[in-house]
């Protein structure tokens, strides 16, 4: 049962081949025996899961359906659970418990998805190695020596680890992306606004947004179904009909335009992933679409950018956190002074309290003008080209990462050796555009993924394309050894 898909587990449901309770039963009897090796798990809601699986048993008893009805899937730690810990990956929240489900998480619930657990990440999603977190590394099941990618790594290795079908995931600067290229599975980064981000925990407000990570486009299409909507209670959610993106799956491909940026193909590369993405564009051709190459002439800013707008933005996010309403205390403060230094120092790792101080001397006095401001404007030369791209091309094609995952550890050193493998990613973020990792191919037996880029709420698109790919190729399909 481990083996199948959303879809697959949706078909096997509602044919009565399995309950819920049962398939249930069996992932939560797999994460016991396997999760030990990955890490990928934070806590688990056994009680909550089985609770939620016998009550979609009894939905479809009475004739209810639904791709989502039954369905076992886990949460990134940063979505609020009701009564259940959201630590964000971060001793600050160990012992919080959310007073209130996340829009995404009572949306899925609502859609009868059965939840599992919370997983691992990056502390409050800094990070592209999940290797920040409070709790210790997550491991890639396709070579436990490499990292998963991050900063939704325990979401992509429970997956690709079979633990389970589906999960939640957030994507700031490429955390679904990465994670899913470094994993072997298919992660989609929605439009800014598609999916609610009330009660998710906020690293960078205007760049954060919830999205599904799975092994096909089919199971992200019905994910992002359930997540997907307008919410009242986020000021920044925009009220935009959801379609079916199911039903746009099948749709032809013959004449679609696909735009390859010659700025993609730098020195920063590997050749060999180089290899892999051209090797998809003659994949997608047999398949009817046409290529040009474009050019993104601003995206050599993007990594400088983004490091100053997204500091900037955590460095106020974070000031919540400082000892009095929620979260940690130290011990036996001498004063307030004393309590926010303390509380803090000893509450936030390394790299939160590096982008903490990056992002407050950003917006400083004296430097606002000089990094914050001119940042911003950058931001929006990086969203005019992506404009005048679409202008000429339906689709951006690219690689996801510059390179394979990498060793546990080997970046640790040198933290903008890390930053630099969201260089392909980030500008969907800065921009608020929709993108797409898919399995396309591994180096050294590590998996590698291809990007897709999309217009505003053109995720439809993206996955069109994405399962159009994979009805035609069957990197998607590979297990990794032991899982």
């Amino acid at each position: 049962m481990h083996q199948l898909t959303l879809a697959e587990i949706a078909r096997g449901l509602a044919d009565k081949k399995f309950s819920s309770e049962e398939l249930t039963k069996v992932l939560l009897a797999r994460i016991a025996q396997l999760d030990p090796q990955l890490n990928s798990f934070i806590s688990l809601t056994e009680d909550l899961a089985l609770t939620q699986a016998k009550a979609a048993d009894a939905r479809r008893a009475n004739g209810e359906s639904g791709a989502l009805l039954g369905a076992p899937i886990a949460h990134k730690d940063l979505f609020c659970t009701q009564g259940i810990r959201t630590s964000c990956g971060s001793k600050m929240l160990d012992n919080f418990k959310a007073p209130y489900d996340a829009t995404v998480v009572a949306k899925l619930a609502a859609a009868g998805a059965v939840t599992l657990g919370k997983t691992n990440m990056d502390e409050f999603a800094m990070g592209s190695a999940n290797e920040s977190s409070y709790y210790g590394a997550v491991k890639n099941p396709w070579n436990l020596e490499h990292v998963p990618g991050g900063s939704s790594g325990g979401s992509a290795a429970a997956v690709a680890a079979r633990l389970l079908p589906a999960a939640t995931g957030t994507d700031t600067g490429g955390s679904i992306r990465q994670p899913a290229a470094l994993t072997n599975l298919t992660g989609l980064k929605p439009t800014y606004g598609r999916v609610s981000r009330w009660g998710m925990i906020a690293y960078a407000s205007s760049l954060d947004q919830g999205g599904p990570l799975a092994r096909t486009a089919e199971d992200c299409a019905i994910l992002l179904q359930g997540m997907a909507g307008f919410d009242p209670n986020d000021s920044t959610s925009i009220d935009e009909p959801v379609p079916d993106y199911s039903a746009s799956l099948n749709g032809s491909l013959q004449g679609l335009r696909i735009g390859v940026p010659k700025e993609y193909f730098s020195a920063g590369l590997d050749p060999r992933i180089a290899d892999l993405v051209m090797a998809s564009v003659e994949e997608l051709k047999k398949l009817g679409a046409v290529f040009k190459e474009i050019s993104l002439p601003n995206m050599q800013h993007a990594i400088p950018a983004y490091y100053v707008i997204a500091p900037a933005e955590a460095s106020s996010n974070l000031s919540r956190f400082d000892g009095v309403r929620f979260g940690y205390r130290c011990a036996d403060p001498k004063n307030l002074e004393d309590l926010y230094k303390r509380s803090r120092g000893e509450g936030f790792g390394t790299e939160v309290q590096r982008r903490i101080m990056v992002g407050a001397y950003a917006l400083s006095a004296g430097y606002y003008d000089a990094y914050y401001l001119k940042a911003q404007k950058i931001r929006r030369l990086i969203k005019n080209d992506f404009m005048a791209a679409f202008n000429e091309v339906d689709i951006i094609l690219g690689p996801t990462t510059p390179n394979p995952a990498w060793k546990l550890g080997a970046k640790n050193s040198d933290p903008v050796a890390a930053y630099l493998e969201d260089v392909y990613t980030i500008t969907a973020n800065l921009a608020g555009l929709p993108g797409l990792s898919m399995p396309a191919g591994f180096v050294d037996g590590l998996p590698v993924g291809v990007q897709l880029l999309a217009p505003y709420f053109q995720e439809g698109r993206l996955l069109n394309v994405a399962h159009q790919y994979q009805l035609n190729t069957d990197w998607h399909t590979r297990t990794p050894t032991g899982f």
